[in-house]
């Protein structure tokens, strides 16, 4: 790594404009920064490109929106791939502040500043002031390449890669028959006796079929608890979990989130949520979850992935939770956030392809693989509107089979639009599948549409229908519906009736369980609103009636 100081990059197509940016950082940060400038987009990017082999550290790249070989936001994207923890900031017009905002989402922008900014001491430097002071602050360690080999069609081996991108760990995946693949797999001891997926660490550790707890442990996700007692354990890491950690960690309780698979839930699966508050420009339901996580860490919150909870008893004052492993920790409230599953679809055959060309959700890290292939999406909610309008940038045609006969009672009208913009997106109404054939993996769908059966030469099918709720760990702990959503407040006191078990006086909370202590937030709740919003909103409500019933003991 070089010792020069850490560079500025500016890169700006108008001479005037660049050279006066340059002026007023080398007046204010010359003494500790190296300034550099550039006045084309791609000399900007070559520039990168010199640094990053040189072994220099840029800690600041700022860029134009408008320049005629890459605007800001492409030239923003690139330079990301050569500086992943540099600060990102684009310089606009009043005009371009559209794509301003655009691009926080598309490039994750740290911030965006808009010319002129006369005088720089009140607009300018404030700005880069923060900005340089937050990537000094931050851990710039790149961590070395994990890779993971399997089979195109194995089940295990999506499971694998699809936790590991949800868990936002970095990986590269390579075919069993690639020559680099091959390699490691002799070293692990041989295509006879290695078990795929092997996944080799950056340390050269060699994991064979790992479990999704081994592999959390392997990539540095914490799954072991700091302690045996809490203020507030969340059970469920979507975004009513999300919410509650970063409420209850940054209101002083000492709160831990346990999480079976990846933070974020089923909207973390989402590829592009559109009509939540604050993001004009939609945003990827990994990085809301992704944000969601790194802010509940920096308030205090401990996370733990991959631990699976089995059951749920109160002892006392206290709510002692227990995982599948067999450990216990306990707390003075519980938060039940474990969301919903997507229901099976009930067609012959399905079942022997799940994770070899049939899966439920989005899982976007199939996505890429889809490319010029035809994908048959089966749901009319707005999570198969997502995912067919994200799928049909790769695909050559998009199916979409909905049952009934229109798509206005379940989806929201902006996705409705998007998917009728969308030439190779194609809406069959009266249509279901009926049965998958293949030969280790899903080669042909049977489609009834119209009351008239066909076969379809399918390898791709994505289903989103229903929702069943994670609740059957309960047992008879806590009370649910007859669906298997936990019946909270209201819905506990219908008719003047008490609830189970129940020991106080007073009625329960809101969201209270009839378990004094244990709150339900977000789609696990029965009769919740399926919204992100609103599931963030009664995690957020749910700490507040946690404090409630913590000042009432």
């Amino acid at each position: 790594m070089s010792v020069d100081k850490p560079i500025i990059v500016t890169v700006d197509d108008d001479p005037g404009v660049s050279r006066a940016v340059a002026r007023d950082l080398r007046r204010r940060y010359g003494q500790q920064y190296r300034i550099v400038r550039a006045e084309e987009a791609l000399q900007g990017i070559d520039a990168l490109r010199e640094m990053r082999l040189r072994g220099d550290d840029v800690a600041a790249i700022l860029a134009d929106y408008r320049m005629p070989q890459l605007n800001g936001v492409q030239f923003l994207e690139q330079a990301m791939d050569l500086y992943p923890f540099a600060r990102r900031v684009l310089l606009t017009a009043y005009a371009d502040t559209d794509a301003a905002i655009q691009a926080i989402n598309v490039v994750d922008l740290d911030h965006y500043l808009l010319k002129p900014w006369d005088p720089p001491e009140e607009k300018f430097y404030p700005v880069m002031d923060g900005q340089l002071d937050a990537w000094q602050r931050a851990d710039r360690v790149e961590q070395a390449e994990l890779r993971v080999v399997g089979d195109r069609w194995s089940a295990p081996s999506y499971q694998v890669r699809d936790f590991l991108a949800r868990n936002h760990v970095p990986y590269r995946w390579m075919l069993a028959e690639d020559p680099e693949a091959a390699q490691l797999i002799t070293a692990a001891g041989g295509p006879e006796v290695c078990r795929l997926p092997l996944v080799v660490t950056a340390g050269g550790d060699a994991l064979q079929a790992p479990t999704q707890s081994t592999l959390a442990t392997a990539v540095g996700l914490s799954t072991t608890p700091a302690t045996d007692f809490y203020d507030l354990i969340v059970i469920g890491g979507g975004p009513a979990g999300l919410g509650a950690a970063v409420y209850g960690a940054s209101e002083g309780l000492n709160t831990v989130l346990v999480e079976a698979h990846a933070s974020g839930g089923q909207a973390g699966q989402s590829s592009r949520i559109e009509n939540y508050l604050g993001f004009p420009d939609g945003v990827s339901g990994q990085q809301l979850a992704d944000r969601a996580r790194r802010q509940a860490l920096k308030f205090g919150a401990e996370l733990l992935t991959a631990r699976k909870v089995t059951a749920l008893e109160p002892h006392g004052q206290a709510r002692v939770v227990s995982f599948k492993e067999g450990e216990q920790i306990a707390a003075h409230a519980v938060i039940l956030a474990t969301g919903v599953s997507y229901r099976r679809l009930d067609a012959p055959g399905l079942d022997d392809f799940v994770g070899r060309g049939v899966y439920y959700g989005a899982a976007l890290t199939e996505a890429p693989s889809c490319q010029d292939s035809e994908v048959y999406i089966v749901g009319a909610a707005n999570s198969a509107g997502q995912a067919a309008v994200y799928l049909s940038g790769f695909a050559s045609t998009v199916h979409v089979l909905v049952r009934g006969d229109g798509l206005e009672k379940s989806m929201s009208a902006y996705l409705i639009e998007q998917i009728a913009e969308k030439p190779n997106i194609r809406v069959h109404y009266r249509s279901q599948v009926t049965g998958a054939e293949g030969d280790g993996h899903l080669e042909r769908l049977r489609v009834e549409e119209d009351g008239k059966e066909y076969l379809a030469d399918a390898q791709w099918l994505f289903v989103f229908i229903g929702a069943e709720p994670y609740t059957s760990w309960l047992d008879e702990t806590v009370e649910r519906d007859g669906k298997g959503f936990v019946l909270t407040g209201p819905d506990l006191v219908v008719g003047g009736r008490r609830p189970k078990q129940w020991p106080l006086r007073r009625e329960p909370y809101f969201l209270e369980t009839n378990v004094p202590g244990v709150f339900a937030a977000g789609d696990v709740r029965s009769d919740s609103i399926k919204r992100v919003a609103s599931a963030v909103g009664e995690g957020a409500m749910a700490v507040a009636l946690v404090h409630r019933y913590l000042e009432k003991q």
